[in-house]
């Protein structure tokens, strides 16, 4: 496997992909054809250079992507609005009448912010409260990390299978294991072809979902070593290491998505098996959503001439 430097996610019904400051997103539309757009954005990183320094760049790279990802979340999802005509609520009305112009920008930080402050509650702050439950019987504050440990990544095992029952939620799996495979194959040396991407790996080291499991690992290590007595004092000291352990994770993954290492390879083994549960295999209509994102933004042939010249193309 070769780096690339090519990323994306799945979207409503399509593919968003990104090539350094280039991105494109694919859609199938309910017509069946795909519309592609393709824009630029700039990053928090680049813009200032100073949050480019390393475990600084890993937050504001993960707040990139939430500003990427709700901007094509929401050009997707376009598509496929209700084309009924309904007479706008008050409150719809109150709110144009405020913000104008700038309403959907509002409601996607509101969205972004409201969706932050939920998955702080739920996966940082609930499992140290129900770890707190078994302190009287547990006195190891050691045990007591992992134990918190456990159980995050049991009630983000949860969510993500309640979630996957939902109709839109399995299709976009399918998308992004469509994303995870064209990356795949291209890396692997092998042509974009609808054919080649079908048998590559719907996994992939630099992934989210990996992401959010070193997440999960590094805060059991931090939690182990820095200890609160006071149940509240606990409960801020999560929410305030969120970006440090946030930009640990980052370097970590950063590195297995540019090292082929068998020790690397190893330790982002468990990542990639907590990808079951968000990717799943496309068909080959998706498969060519992907690759129509992919070829809006990334040279393929070029990249395989380089550096794999002994592919025929």
């Amino acid at each position: 496997m070769k780096y690339s430097g090519i990323g994306g996610q799945a979207v409503i019904e399509g593919i968003m992909m990104k090539n350094q400051n280039e991105y494109a997103t694919a859609v199938r539309k309910p017509d069946g054809t795909i519309e592609v757009k393709k824009d630029a954005y700039i990053s928090l990183t680049e813009k200032y250079r100073i949050l480019s320094l390393p475990f600084i760049r890993g937050v504001f790279n993960f707040a990139d992507s939430m500003i990427l990802g709700m901007r094509t979340l929401t050009w997707s999802a376009s598509f496929f609005e209700d084309d009924e005509d309904s007479e706008p609520g008050r409150f719809e009305l109150l709110l144009d009448r405020i913000f104008g112009e700038k309403l959907e920008k509002v409601l996607m930080a509101f969205v972004m912010v409201f969706s932050m402050v939920m998955a702080v509650g739920i996966f940082m702050v609930l499992p140290m409260l129900l770890s707190n439950i078994f302190q009287k019987v547990i006195p190891s504050d050691t045990v007591m990390a992992v134990l918190e440990g456990v159980i995050r990544i049991l009630i983000f095992i949860a969510y993500i299978k309640l979630i996957s029952n939902m109709e839109d939620i399995k299709r976009t799996f399918m998308y992004h294991g469509a994303e995870h495979k064209c990356i795949n194959c291209v890396e692997h040396g092998l042509p974009l072809t609808v054919e080649n991407v079908r048998k590559s790996s719907k996994e992939h080291k630099r992934c989210g979902t990996s992401f959010l499991l070193i997440v999960m690992v590094i805060s059991i290590l931090f939690f182990m070593v820095i200890r609160v007595e006071d149940v509240w004092m606990r409960a801020v000291s999560r929410i305030v290491l969120i970006p440090v352990i946030a930009g640990v994770s980052y370097e970590f993954l950063r590195l297995a998505g540019r090292s082929n290492s068998c020790v690397v390879n190893a330790l982002s083994r468990p990542g990639m098996w907590m990808q079951a549960l968000t990717t799943t295999e496309p068909d080959d209509s998706m498969i060519e959503v992907a690759i129509a994102a992919v070829e809006k933004v990334f040279d393929w042939k070029t990249y395989l001439k380089e550096n794999f010249p002994e592919t025929r193309l």
